[in-house]
């Protein structure tokens, strides 16, 4: 069940009852999965904003393999066409990125209207906003402008499974996530 949650918002309540089980054991087991690195669980960020933000954490199986597994896909063809190939690059980005900078602080952050940012660092000072795209050739949303603009985001990294490396502008950039691990 949780796989097919994977980078979605938590509703202990939703997947308690499609199991059967009451939503407080619902959350022991995942709390005892994320003590166990098996699940992280990103935490929203909340700015004092005038707009309603998101509250709950979002679920993601930590590693990509077991998730495939877990959703019955044995190749990259069938991963290339099932509905959850964007969120499990979004997953297995997100993991690689803060493996690497080793960041205490991660959140993503979304309001009630819409907008979102994949994944927010902070990193020497800076804020750092992360969007992860499924796409050989991503474009900038109107979400991500929110972002940038409501989070005074000192810069916004589009990471993109292809070898692209292209500044937009106004602190965003498109970027290749092997070029930004190298």
């Amino acid at each position: 069940m949780l796989a097919h949650s994977h980078g979605q918002l938590w509703n202990a309540s939703q997947l308690g009852r499609s199991m059967g089980l009451a939503d407080k054991t619902v959350k022991s087991y995942l709390e005892d999965l994320t003590q166990t690195y098996m699940i992280r669980q990103l935490q929203p960020w909340f700015e004092n904003l005038s707009k309603r933000q998101v509250k709950s954490p979002k679920v993601y199986l930590r590693d990509s393999g077991i998730l495939h597994h877990l959703l019955h896909l044995d190749s990259m063809e069938a991963l290339g066409s099932h509905p959850k190939v964007g969120a499990s690059w979004e997953g297995f980005a997100m993991e690689q990125i803060l493996r690497k900078t080793a960041s205490s602080e991660a959140y993503f952050w979304a309001t009630q209207s819409g907008a979102e940012l994949d994944l927010l660092l902070f990193e020497n000072g800076k804020r750092i906003g992360y969007e992860f795209k499924y796409s050989e050739n991503p474009k900038v949303s109107r979400s991500m402008r929110v972002a940038m603009s409501d989070l005074r985001l000192d810069a916004l990294r589009i990471v993109c499974p292809s070898d692209v490396s292209v500044q937009l502008g106004d602190g965003i950039e498109v970027i290749g996530l092997r070029a930004l691990l190298g």
